[in-house]
């Protein structure tokens, strides 16, 4: 008989050990290395991203309000990733979005798209299904009536990335 189940105060060996780790292993409990960190985190912006965001913005700054990005917090593949997008306005003639655009911070196309709306809109809402390359934010930005724009923002992390990237 096993000393381990007579005796409360047993040992811990190096199979207690293995197999503990083991069990955090599959449980993905085991502390991530720095490489794997990195790869988690969101990608940094490419010069696609940062250029198109210029074209869109010019000297403007877009403020954190108004718009509601649903994506999922994880995409199993990158290929098709379902979103919604919708910017909190009444579409009346003073107070509308003219027109939202998405970004990603990643792809080799960093513009997903630019959608224009006037009050006959009813609402300012999006959906569909994007690619995203790798891990990364997702960004919209809308322009209201008074020229303002308003932004919201989104990390997505991909397991397996679309865009023919990894």
């Amino acid at each position: 008989m096993d000393d381990t189940t007579t005796n409360p105060s047993w040992r811990l060996t190096r199979r207690h050990l293995l197999r503990a780790s083991a069990g955090l292993i599959a449980l993905g409990l085991w502390p991530k290395t720095a490489a794997r960190a990195a790869e988690d985190a969101a990608a940094p912006h490419t010069p696609q991203y940062l250029e198109a965001l210029s074209k869109l913005t010019g000297d403007r700054k877009p403020v954190a309000t108004r718009v509601k990005l649903d994506l999922p917090d994880l995409a199993e593949n990158g290929n098709m990733v379902p979103f919604t997008v919708a910017v909190d306005s009444p579409m009346t003639p003073q107070d509308n979005v003219r027109w939202l655009s998405i970004l990603s911070t990643a792809n080799p196309q960093a513009l997903i798209g630019t959608f224009y709306f006037s009050p006959a809109s009813g609402r300012a809402t999006i959906s569909g299904r994007l690619r995203l390359a790798r891990t990364q934010d997702v960004v919209a930005i809308a322009e209201l009536a008074d020229g303002s724009l308003v932004t919201g923002l989104t990390t997505v992390k991909v397991t397996v990335g679309g865009c023919g990237a990894g």
